[in-house]
């Protein structure tokens, strides 16, 4: 009976270069991991000193707020001896802050709500419907953001004084809401394609209207985009100072960034800087709070393109 011997392997067989290709990625990967972490390490350090340079202000203006003007001055880093907190006061009242803050809250939120209803119809039927010149007047939005108001000025004074809406709070809501349509209706187009047709078109068939789909269906899906773009329009008309300057110099009618610089130079060299300061962080924590309140939602209106 024969017997099979089994050859031996051979050296290229014995699995050496299987160690060294082995060797080789885990090295590859070693380094690889070694540059991630080195990567990590960077960015983290970078957002760190972003977060510092930051908060430090913020921080920094709470704490000068409720100090006195010599303080301010004497010791301008240190923590307050005491809480004045007489300066939230004496700027809500002598600087006639809560005038101004009333003011502020009717302009941005009626601009606000126009702004919404008007830029998202405007992007559903850019986004969802085909028609001769759709796309002309969808880049006439985009050039609007690329539009300086500082060249309308001139003329977005006398346009607005020849329609009698000049020192008014519904002329300024107006103007509000022109000058933020562009970007609401290039964010919501952008997100209302990402929406699925399905619904719209089932909607359709149970005999739905094209104003109910909108206002019932596609509008609720729709929500975290407009939380987003409702986030980025209140910062933007809320901080706005050269549109209520030119276009409203009534007393009676100015809006809480006016009346910020009428504080400023309201005593001359004399100044109420801790008033000045206790009315910065009242025009500074509305803002504060709405981005916290809606943080997340930010986030899932500036992701969902991405997602979907």
């Amino acid at each position: 009976m024969k017997t099979t011997k089994t050859p031996a392997p051979l050296p290229a067989e014995s699995g050496a270069p299987v160690t060294e290709v082995d060797g080789t990625s885990a090295g590859r990967s070693g380094r690889k991991k070694k540059e991630g972490h080195v990567l990590n390490a960077f960015s983290h350090g970078v957002l760190i000193l972003w977060a510092f340079m930051v908060v430090m202000p913020l921080l920094w203006a709470v704490m000068t707020s409720f100090k006195d003007d010599r303080s301010i001055f004497s010791s301008p880093w240190s923590l307050p001896d005491k809480l004045h907190f007489g300066n939230w006061s004496r700027a809500w009242t002598q600087a006639n802050m809560s005038d101004y803050f009333l003011n502020t809250i009717l302009v941005v939120g009626g601009s606000l709500i126009g702004t919404l209803v008007l830029g998202s119809m405007a992007a559903y039927v850019l986004a969802r419907f085909d028609f001769p010149g759709n796309r002309f007047i969808y880049y006439l939005f985009i050039g609007g953001m690329s539009f300086p108001i500082m060249l309308a000025l001139v003329p977005l004074f006398y346009v607005v004084n020849n329609m009698g809406l000049l020192n008014t709070i519904h002329g300024l809501i107006l103007v509000y809401i022109a000058y933020s349509l562009p970007f609401t209706v290039f964010f919501l187009t952008a997100f209302f394609r990402t929406l699925p047709t399905s619904v719209a078109e089932a909607a359709f068939v149970d005999g739905a209207s094209h104003s109910r789909t909108f206002f019932q269906i596609m509008l609720p899906m729709a929500k975290p985009g407009l939380i987003s773009v409702g986030i980025f329009n209140f910062l933007g008309q809320w901080n706005q100072y050269m549109l209520p300057t030119v276009l409203n110099t009534d007393p009676d009618k100015r809006v809480l960034t006016q009346g910020l610089v009428q504080l400023a130079v309201s005593q001359g060299y004399k100044g109420d800087w801790s008033g000045l300061f206790a009315g910065l962080v009242m025009a500074m924590l509305p803002v504060l709070a709405a981005y916290i309140v809606f943080q997340r939602q930010v986030v899932q209106g500036l992701t969902a393109g991405a997602l979907k």
